[in-house]
């Protein structure tokens, strides 16, 4: 692949000397690498309300760790010209902690939530008349002398993030007026990214080196610079700095990164599954005690990877290694072994 540097150019950037990971965010769609449609489709809705000066309709993005939700709903408020106030599912306890939040918005305002799949029932239904007709209603006093009053609140825009859709109410989905879910990167787009992400912390890296990051990178954004990172230490410590195809995989091979991007936990899984359950199926709670692993983890950060690279597949009585599990452990598969089902694998 012939690779364009002048495309990762961005006026909008952030300077070097403000946070790491900030600056490694792209501050602009235009800037952003990959997500093709989503940006197209992002880009349309943007300006059309814009030109009626109205807020951005709200927005629930979906899609598995690492992928750069959190990173677009910071550019949508940027491009909107907004301010954008951030919390989580998880951090919301009370009908307060939600109540003070949007009454503290100011018009056109975005306001994040990470993991929204985690809200609790209560403070998600303030959220249909604060999303649908931008009113609250708060509860004054308690017992028989208590009474309810709706307050207004200023136009918003909500954009929730999920790596577990699925988790979502109905109700709460539906008041969204745009949805999408963001796919795994290429090994083009990623390479991007990683040329990119060196430019901004002053690394050199060929060609070569950055794509041999992005093959290991699990399709994922996050992982591409957390790599970067720390082959860049190798390089500094090992070598003059300059990060070539040679160094790169040295340095991958010494954090134990395999050639398909299978950190020491995938690994561990699939040999677990082979030499212990010979080969599944294995349910997950089994498989998440003999890890060490909560059954979390392994479903949203090491399964998906797993499963979109045809290593393992689901099935109803469990988790079983395929033809391809089986080879990458170096084992020749049975003839029961089944193959992988027809997906998107990276390459």
């Amino acid at each position: 692949m012939a690779i364009d540097r002048d495309r990762l150019a961005d006026p909008e950037e952030a300077p070097l000397e403000q946070e790491l990971e900030k600056s490694l965010r792209p501050r602009s769609l235009g800037a952003f690498v990959g997500q093709p449609m989503l940006r197209e489709q992002l880009g349309i809705f943007i300006a059309a309300a814009k030109s009626r000066g109205e807020p951005l309709d709200h927005v629930l993005l979906a899609g598995p760790p690492g992928l750069g939700k959190t990173t677009l709903a910071n550019i949508i408020a940027l491009e909107m010209g907004v301010n954008i106030s951030t919390t989580s599912g998880p951090a919301l306890e009370r009908k307060g902690d939600m109540a003070s939040i949007l009454t503290q918005l100011q018009e056109g305002d975005v306001l994040f939530i990470d993991e929204i799949h985690r809200l609790n029932r209560a403070i998600e239904e303030i959220l249909y008349p604060a999303m649908e007709d931008f009113e609250i209603d708060i509860v004054l006093g308690q017992g028989p002398g208590a009474r309810s009053i709706r307050l207004p609140l200023p136009h918003f825009t909500l954009i929730g993030a999920t790596t577990r859709s699925g988790l979502i109410t109905t109700p709460l989905r539906d008041r969204f007026g745009f949805s999408h879910r963001l796919d795994y990167y290429s090994v083009d787009d990623l390479t991007l990214i990683v040329i990119r992400s060196a430019d901004i912390l002053g690394v050199e890296i060929d060609d070569e080196g950055a794509k041999q990051l992005a093959l290991r990178s699990r399709g994922t954004p996050r992982i591409a610079n957390r790599l970067l990172r720390r082959v860049r230490d190798y390089a500094q410590v090992k070598h003059k700095g300059d990060i070539t195809g040679d160094i790169a995989l040295a340095a991958l091979r010494l954090f134990e990164v395999d050639d398909e991007g299978l950190d020491r936990v995938d690994r561990e899984i699939l040999n677990l599954i082979l030499h212990k359950f010979d080969g599944g199926p294995v349910g997950l709670s089994t498989l998440a005690v003999a890890i060490g692993e909560e059954a979390d983890t392994i479903e949203d950060v090491y399964e998906p990877f797993l499963l979109q690279r045809g290593f393992l597949m689901r099935t109803p009585r469990g988790r079983v290694l395929t033809r391809l599990g089986y080879e990458h452990c170096g084992v020749k598969p049975p003839a029961a072994a089944q193959e992988p089902r027809p997906g998107t694998l990276f390459g």
